[in-house]
């Protein structure tokens, strides 16, 4: 055995997977097919959700997600986002590729084999173990592990050498995307609808300008079809009457509005996570947050089977969780295409949207669904409220001092959180003192968890149990369990497979 994971693909998707499967213990290889980075940046954001994801890593500001707005939109049609509790639009102005940087120097730091040039061709799983052969420097190599995570994105060969199904529907209208240089453009964050289309522009500094226009009638771009600076040009200047073509671009792309997701995010020893999971069009930077979601909540999960410290069901709760996650993004956006890049046809549905948005009930589902900060696992009637939720980013008061319950999960480890100063409850999390920490605290601000006395946290931020009767420990038994295995440690399988005779 090589290593205990193999994950394809260096995007920020598959970098922090590598990241949280180191946290968690486990050794991991990256393969990314590209010898080196290529700078570019479709992505500038994300939503307010992957912001606490990175920020419970410590992740926050390597990354850059500092600068944030109150106002966000929907489709186009602008709203304010704090209209829900501790909520934002997300990162704006964050280049892809500085945030590829950061997660591949955090990643490598903690001991992840990133490796470069190697162009997957083949994987079999063979039920005990899979093996994985690359073209590296036109000589094949072949690499085995206890499991593989594609992380690939929207064209990926590990979905399509696993026989993953891709159900959904093809791209109608292609759309153009570049950096321009040389331009005074009118910035259109959020776009604007014209008669021809919609355009967006957005200032990066250094007189380079993010330009997309979507003009309607246009054909989408075939694979592997490059697209030059003029074709960009042109269509802007019948949607807006304005000629850029006296600048130039950096670079320039093609994106359509294609909408695709895996009918299953695991096929025995294969995972899916990122775009190689669900492809979408481009809306409020739901993609990269997704796909950075999908990581970790599958990070120490996986690492924690693989050192033997979980039951292999665990794995089972990757694609439970974030399937139907993945399939309202595709349903959010669809919708936002609807808005956003349809003609008059769609009229009547932006006006009913314009009205419905006045409401705050309307601003908070919308806001929840864009940001991720609605997103809830459990789905146990009799359960608190609160479970299967996130934790809200709050300041505790400790012994030692003030901590928030974000940098409580740091270390990537669960944390109980007693709010009671309950012995009780610590004696009961003992048997799991080596993956689960017991905190003490008392909770400087509220809102939000009023009359919740003990929380239990899963490694991602998630509420695994919630009590405001801190003494009824059952039900925290049992999620110690679920979540982190055997209290001795060593799940069933293991001790059956230590007990068996020699062969």
């Amino acid at each position: 055995m090589d290593t205990d994971v193999i994950v394809v693909g260096a995007g920020p998707t598959g970098l922090l997977l590598a990241g949280e499967l180191r946290l968690a213990g486990a050794e991991v290889v990256v393969l990314e097919q590209l010898p080196a980075p290529t700078g570019q940046s479709r992505g500038l954001g994300f939503t307010a959700r992957a912001m606490e994801t990175f920020d419970q890593r410590g992740l926050l500001a390597a990354v850059g997600g500092l600068e944030h707005s109150p106002m966000g939109h929907f489709g186009g049609l602008l709203f304010d986002y704090t209209v829900l509790e501790d909520c934002h639009f997300g990162a704006r102005g964050v280049p892809q590729a500085q945030t590829e940087a950061a997660l591949e120097q955090w990643a490598g730091e903690l001991g992840a084999d990133i490796r470069r040039g190697w162009a997957v061709r083949r994987l079999h799983d063979n039920g005990a173990d899979i093996s994985v052969t690359a073209l590296v420097a036109g000589d094949e190599k072949t690499l085995r592990a206890k499991y593989l995570v594609g992380c690939d994105g929207g064209q990926s060969v590990v979905r399509k050498l696993a026989g993953f199904e891709f159900p959904g529907t093809a791209g109608t209208l292609g759309m153009y995307l570049a950096d321009v240089v040389g331009c005074d453009i009118k910035p259109r964050p959020f776009g604007e609808r014209l008669a021809g289309g919609m355009v967006m522009a957005m200032p990066l500094g250094s007189g380079v300008d993010r330009v997309v226009a979507c003009e309607h009638g246009t054909p989408v771009v075939e694979r592997g079809v490059e697209v030059g600076f003029a074709e960009l040009a042109a269509a802007w200047e019948r949607i807006t009457g304005e000629s850029i073509a006296h600048g130039r671009a950096d670079w320039a792309s093609s994106f359509s509005d294609a909408t695709r997701q895996a009918s299953e995010y695991r096929r025995g020893r294969v995972f899916l996570a990122g775009d190689a999971a669900h492809i979408h069009l481009p809306a409020g930077g739901q993609g990269l947050s997704t796909g950075v979601q999908d990581a970790a909540n599958l990070g120490w999960k996986l690492g924690a089977v693989v050192r033997g410290l979980a039951e292999p069901e665990l794995l089972d709760t990757y694609h439970a969780e974030r399937h139907p996650v993945g399939a309202r993004l595709l349903d959010n956006t669809r919708v936002q295409g609807m808005l956003y890049i349809t003609g008059t046809e769609a009229d009547p549905l932006r006006a009913l949207f314009t009205e419905l948005i006045a409401y705050d009930d309307t601003k908070r589902y919308l806001a929840g669904t864009v940001s991720g900060l609605d997103i809830k696992y459990s789905s146990d009637p009799q359960a608190h409220p609160l479970q299967g939720r996130r934790i809200p980013p709050r300041p505790l008061r400790t012994a030692t001092g003030t901590i928030t319950t974000t940098e409580l999960l740091h270390p990537a480890r669960g944390v109980l959180l007693d709010l009671a100063a309950d012995s009780t409850l610590h004696a009961v999390a003992e048997p799991w003192r080596d993956r689960v920490t017991v905190v003490t605290a008392t909770l400087e601000q509220r809102r939000g968890l009023e009359d919740v006395t003990a929380v239990l946290i899963r490694p991602d931020g998630y509420l695994a149990w919630v009590a405001d009767d801190h003494r009824d420990t059952t039900a925290l038994t049992a999620a110690l369990r679920r979540w982190f295995g055997p209290a001795d440690g060593v799940p069933r399988t293991a001790q059956a497979s230590a007990t068996e005779a020699p062969r």
